[in-house]
């Protein structure tokens, strides 16, 4: 995945297979027209089945966010499977088919305007190689011109799945904003996760970076998967929007084709290609190759800022906190450890140093997979349900913690509520007392005990 320009080929490939299964999914969980399920009230119906929120919310929940917030920190664990290899090299044919080639275009166009040459991982491509990339990058040019054309005239008369009361001039407008604000998004997740490998010095000296930067790895790093969360539900929803504006409604046999063109390439335009390959290219992968070779001035733009705190408040909704229940279980199940077990923190990479230990005592560096090949795997995977035993050295620093937090409280507390916080500290006192007597039965009392006062 990493030999050459596999990378971004890769990107390519894979978006164009997520937009494609959310537009599949948009057509095969639309409702019919005055569907009615569970006898509920039809503006309940007209909320959740017609605005198509039913659908978002159960492909998000259950078939991208149990993933992403695990993927967002065990990323060597969750490609240690046969199936990413197979992902990898599907995605890699659909890049080479050169639908999206034009992306490439947009890249290069994009470092000549900065002044800066894209430094491949390739040799430069010359004779045959070279004929054969521009030759894509021209026949991706002719299919999105094609796609613009049919999608517009489509949109402008009329003949797509979009609902009835929104005029074709609006859906067209609505649907280059909704593209653009989806393309922001894609973005922002790839120069995320290019920050995420860089020390906090590197990070840039714009205030509008570092804030972004600020704000993604607070709360110990739970934003970055929380950014995940907010920004996949924007996202689906906009797919499943973006499906209905550019998929065609024609009736093969009884409505005009477009452009006059056979029932059987109709059929194929009814399918949903030409959208998924429009919103591939304009609403993702320009954006997403723009942002990893810039990845602190994308962060210092303001708009991206703004979509951050935008996402982060619709996650602490708390609409898909389905996901991060499922993603625990998921977790606990695959054994997956965070990326730091195995090549440690940026800083600690820079020092030439990592962490030797694993989170499940006795299985250090032994990789998690989402892949059970045996019930005697079963066995394990469910033993890794149980809570991670604490150390002695870990339950000493939380009771000393406890104690010099109950201190902090205890000085500003009223003189009728400091005897509570007297006793709490007292209780704590004797399980430390406790615990060192519990580590010195074991034989182990070769850490130094702190000093309880220090705390």
């Amino acid at each position: 995945g990493h030999k050459g320009d596999n990378l971004d080929r890769y990107l390519m490939g894979r978006q164009f297979m997520v937009i494609f299964i959310n537009f599949t999914i948009s057509l095969c969980g639309s409702p019919l027209e005055g569907a009615s399920v569970l006898g509920l009230p039809q503006w309940v119906s007209d909320i959740f089945l017609g605005s198509g929120i039913a659908m978002v919310l159960t492909n998000v929940n259950i078939g991208q966010l149990t993933a992403q917030v695990n993927a967002s920190h065990c990323m060597l664990d969750y490609i240690n499977t046969h199936f990413m290899t197979f992902t990898l090299y599907a995605t890699l044919f659909i890049e080479a088919t050169g639908f999206m080639h034009v992306c490439y275009l947009i890249r290069d166009l994009v470092h000549v305007a900065a002044g800066k040459s894209y430094e491949s991982q390739e040799p430069p491509k010359t004779g045959l190689t070279w004929f054969f990339h521009w030759g894509r990058v021209l026949f991706s040019m002719a299919v999105l011109g094609f796609c613009l054309a049919v999608t517009i005239e489509a949109i402008l008369n009329g003949q797509t799945t979009m609902w009835d009361s929104v005029p074709g001039w609006a859906a067209v407008i609505i649907f280059f904003v909704l593209i653009s604000i989806v393309g922001l998004l894609e973005a922002m997740q790839i120069a995320f996760f290019a920050v995420a490998k860089f020390k906090k010095e590197d990070r840039g000296d714009h205030y509008i970076a570092k804030k972004t930067c600020e704000l993604l790895f607070k709360n110990g790093g739970r934003n970055l998967p929380g950014f995940m969360v907010g920004r996949q539900v924007t996202v689906t929803l906009i797919f499943f929007v973006a499906a209905r504006a550019t998929t065609l409604n024609i009736k093969v046999g009884e409505d005009d084709n477009i452009f006059g063109v056979s029932d059987g390439l109709q059929e194929f335009f009814n399918l949903g290609f030409l959208g998924a390959i429009l919103t591939t290219i304009l609403g993702s992968i320009s954006w997403q190759l723009v942002a990893s070779a810039f990845p602190i001035a994308f962060l210092s733009n303001p708009f991206v800022f703004i979509m951050l705190n935008i996402v982060l408040a619709i996650e602490a909704t708390g609409i898909c906190a389905a996901s991060w229940f499922f993603g625990t279980i998921h977790k606990k199940i695959a054994g997956f450890q965070l990326d730091e077990v195995y090549v440690g923190t940026a800083e600690e990479r820079a020092a030439g140093g990592k962490p030797d230990t694993s989170m499940h005592p006795g299985r250090d560096f032994s990789m998690g997979t989402n892949v059970l090949v045996a019930p005697s795997d079963w066995e394990n995977a469910i033993k890794n349900l149980e809570p991670v035993p604490e150390t002695f050295s870990q339950q000493r620093e939380r009771i000393l913690s406890n104690i010099k937090s109950m201190k902090e409280m205890m000085a500003d507390a009223p003189e009728e509520e400091k005897s509570t916080f007297a006793a709490g500290i007292e209780a704590e006192v004797k399980f430390l007392q406790k615990l060192n007597e519990e580590e010195a039965a074991e034989g182990d009392a070769s850490a130094p005990v702190k000093d309880i006062e220090a705390a």
